[in-house]
């Protein structure tokens, strides 16, 4: 089964008074890269969290955002963070006697500074995992994932069929390689021979003759290079529809596939044949840049 690497998931969960939001979304990358962004306070969880997306995801770029708001924000508690008030009364003294200024802060005014009336959610960071929150912070996540990769499915069931039509026209293009690759040198050999006679009135070795031809015909012959790339096609075929990561298999396979090509095109002395191998470079192309889609 082919999977794009594009896709995005979400899912909500309700805990503890609060509403947890899961995002995760997906971009083509070479390589498997993660970026994780949770509350502080979750960081305890981080790990056990980043290992069941690294089992759903083997390839991509993949950002993981999980936020919380609590569902009723009108009794949501508040406390002091009294090393943030201490340090703004401590900056104050200090002022007042370097400047020569009054130092008084109000009670009132010390709790409108920033970071001095906080939530009590927020007052202390989780040391150690909560098995209640971890059990719901990883069934969100799976939950989203769930989703991502359907996405991801979906897309790479497309891009598959998509591949396997260019595919199609690549075979029909080698067929008539095969066809034609025999006709190369008969007509080359038509050719030297009415060039000769005419350049020589009708006279020549027909020895020196046949040799010219013989080299010819071992230099031009594409026969393994036709054989190699049909089995470069069957090939690419069971990789589409395979199990696990194929993106990186697939571009290796139209590297090999775009080294037998050029070789063809620069072993033929035909222009029928380059003008089907041109065509077939240009498919190759088009393939290749949807293959890059594919995880």
């Amino acid at each position: 089964m082919s999977y794009s690497m594009t896709g995005f998931g979400q899912s909500t969960k309700r805990f503890g008074g609060y509403v947890i939001q899961f995002e995760i979304k997906s971009v083509n990358h070479r390589y498997s890269e993660m970026n994780l962004r949770i509350p502080r306070e979750w960081n305890c969880y981080e790990d056990e969290m980043k290992r069941m997306v690294q089992g759903y995801i083997q390839r991509g770029r993949v950002d993981v955002h999980v936020s919380k708001e609590r569902e009723d924000e009108s009794s949501r508690p508040f406390v002091v963070n009294m090393a943030a008030a201490q340090a703004y009364l401590d900056a104050a003294r200090m002022l007042g006697n370097r400047l020569n200024v009054d130092d008084q802060l109000s009670a009132h005014q010390i709790l409108g500074l920033p970071d001095v009336l906080v939530p009590s959610d927020a007052s202390s960071d989780h040391v150690h995992p909560d098995l209640e929150w971890e059990e719901v912070l990883l069934a969100g996540l799976k939950q989203a994932l769930e989703g991502l990769l359907s996405m991801r499915e979906k897309e790479g069931q497309h891009l598959a069929k998509d591949l396997e039509d260019r595919l199609l026209k690549l075979e029909d293009i080698h067929a008539e390689l095969v066809v034609l690759a025999p006709t190369v040198v008969t007509d080359y050999r038509n050719r030297l021979k009415q060039r000769l006679s005419e350049l020589l009135d009708g006279t020549m070795d027909e020895q020196r003759f046949s040799m010219e031809v013989a080299v010819f015909a071992d230099r031009s012959n594409v026969d393994e290079e036709l054989t190699r790339l049909g089995s470069h096609f069957e090939q690419c075929r069971g990789l589409l529809y395979s199990q696990g990561p194929i993106g990186r298999k697939l571009d290796f396979l139209i590297q090999e596939m775009n080294r037998e090509v050029n070789t063809i095109g620069s072993k033929a002395n035909h222009l029928a044949l380059v003008n089907r191998v041109v065509e077939m470079k240009a498919e190759l192309e088009k393939i290749r840049e949807q293959a890059a889609n594919l995880e």
